[in-house]
């Protein structure tokens, strides 16, 4: 089950596994993303994922909008083309439910070169049940360790934390 081998000590009839310290690690990889909400991420998330960050076809795409399906998976449910802008990606989440968005944004840095940042969004608004906004949120870190590399997490409740200039752009140059 596990790549190591390890060490079985027999003291008082008792029997104690002795773990090495870097094998901690691969117990993250069992779990499959797996949250206390039971909530897991699709394998196709992983793998779309890892091919957008690379550029590779067919995931030369602008963003991501991923759901919960069924209470049970993370599942891509929106896929924006590279020609949509940010403004597409804020009208594909639905107004009064949550969703996890991942989106990659190119825009200036302070001192005017162009760069880009792969952003992961959460939005729970405050207008939606209060149990799907549980779940979101509950649910949340599972996505986030699935998606490798991602390093700017932003959470939203409203639209005004998802406007570009005053809540998104600041936030994106500290990163640059």
């Amino acid at each position: 089950l596990f790549p190591f081998k390890s060490a079985i000590e027999r003291t008082s009839g008792h029997a104690y596994v002795c773990v090495p310290a870097y094998s901690i690690s691969h117990l993250s990889l069992l779990s499959r993303h797996l949250q206390s909400t039971g909530v897991e991420v699709s394998d196709e998330v992983v793998t779309s994922f890892n091919k957008f960050k690379l550029g590779q076809a067919p995931y030369k795409l602008r963003y991501f909008i991923y759901e919960i399906k069924d209470k049970k998976t993370v599942i891509i449910e929106k896929q924006g083309a590279r020609e949509k802008t940010y403004d597409d990606f804020v009208e594909d989440l639905p107004e009064n439910d949550c969703r996890y968005g991942l989106i990659d944004i190119e825009f200036k840095t302070h001192d005017g070169r162009p760069t880009s940042k792969i952003v992961f969004i959460s939005w729970n608004p405050d207008t939606a049940s209060v149990r799907p906004k549980m779940l979101y949120s509950g649910s949340k870190e599972a996505l986030k360790s699935a998606l490798v590399g991602v390093g700017i997490h932003i959470n939203a409740t409203d639209h005004s934390e998802l406007d570009f200039e005053e809540a998104i752009l600041p936030v994106l140059k500290k990163f640059t």
